[in-house]
């Protein structure tokens, strides 16, 4: 007996799955999730607050590399109390009035993200200081702690103290350059110990950022990542293979952004699925599956809040708002129920 050419096509695989190992814990609505890293690190966080999970994301802003996630998780884990040897004025916009400099801003942190920066230094201040205090009180109860690892390459002022963020102040401030496996690694070591300062309970997960970080050259990019992974590897801790998951099965550039480099929603919302395969048990992803469905509803844009229609429409809401928070221990749909809530008092008059 021959195999014929259809028979043949289909007993082969043109589909390289990875394969995730079992996750030594579970996430459900209860959890209270975290993420710190990259700006990937801020588009998964973002699928899993639209599915309405708890969730704390990058309260420093969007931060690149392991150095720096390291110094501002051990900011949060030791208390520290921001102040003004923590902030600087803006070099750009730098004035000077009867010989002393003008101290209206931008004020910047060289340890956040410009999201941070303020008008005033007290502002800045106060900003970091927020962030710190809410991170500490956030990651006291979470249950699992994402950590995306975007590159190797870090920026180091001259007296060689990492920055997250170079504000685009003057280069002649920094050298640049890929750490090695081992510095990468004991900043791996020292998040993994800060945290557990804050939660001994709380799981650590490290990923590396699939979005390609190509001004450096690919090889440079390539060699970034290798570094980043083998660090994951030293680490010890629990790894999810974005990364993998983009190279091996969405090698496609129908997954990326028009700029190449940056995942579509599809390649974004395909890794969440992904993640909830790994950490959420069936019953939990048929619980996904219900609030999605309900948050396409709820984010349905009313055109006219005084019709008859839009009042029926926000009373069914709020029903079945009240109907999945029974239903689903931990679910918080108060946004949502607030946003209708007021839709009928206004149809009411």
């Amino acid at each position: 007996m021959y195999l014929t050419t259809n028979d043949y096509i289909s007993g082969m695989d043109f589909f390289t799955k990875v394969d995730i190992p079992a996750a030594g814990f579970e996430i459900d609505y209860t959890s209270r999730i975290a993420f710190f890293g990259s700006c990937f690190a801020d588009n998964i966080s973002a699928q899993f607050s639209a599915h309405k999970f708890s969730v704390l994301a990058n309260p420093f802003g969007t931060v690149y590399n392991p150095v720096s996630i390291a110094n501002q998780v051990w900011a949060i884990a030791s208390g520290k109390v921001f102040g003004e040897k923590d902030v600087f004025l803006d070099a750009r916009s730098t004035q000077y009035a009867c010989g002393e400099q003008d101290a209206r801003g931008p004020w910047h942190s060289w340890d956040a993200h410009g999201s941070l920066s303020a008008a005033t230094r007290e502002e800045c201040i106060a900003k970091l200081n927020d962030a710190a205090s809410s991170a500490r009180e956030f990651l006291q109860q979470a249950n699992v702690v994402f950590i995306t690892l975007g590159t190797a390459f870090v920026y180091f002022l001259k007296d060689g103290r990492a920055v997250a963020n170079c504000h685009r102040q003057d280069p002649a401030l920094f050298d640049r350059r890929m750490i090695s496996v081992e510095e990468a690694a004991q900043a791996l070591e020292n998040i993994v110990q800060d945290l557990h300062r804050i939660n001994p309970e709380a799981h650590i997960v490290f990923t590396v950022s699939p979005l390609r970080h190509m001004a450096d050259g690919a090889h440079n990019n390539t060699l970034s990542k290798a570094t980043l992974q083998l660090a994951a590897e030293k680490s010890g801790a629990e790894y999810f293979p974005s990364y993998e998951i983009v190279m091996d099965e969405l090698r496609d550039y129908r997954f990326y952004e028009s700029d190449m480099v940056h995942l579509s929603k599809t390649a974004e919302e395909y890794i969440f699925e992904r993640m909830a395969g790994t950490y959420c048990n069936e019953k939990t992803r048929a619980n996904i599956a219900q609030v999605e469905k309900f948050m396409k509803g709820a984010n349905h844009r009313i055109t006219d809040p005084d019709s008859p229609a839009t009042h029926a429409f926000a009373e069914k809401i709020l029903v079945q708002a009240e109907e999945l928070e029974k239903k689903i221990p931990g679910l918080n749909l108060s946004e949502e129920k607030q946003k209708f809530r007021e839709t009928t008092l206004h149809a009411q008059g």
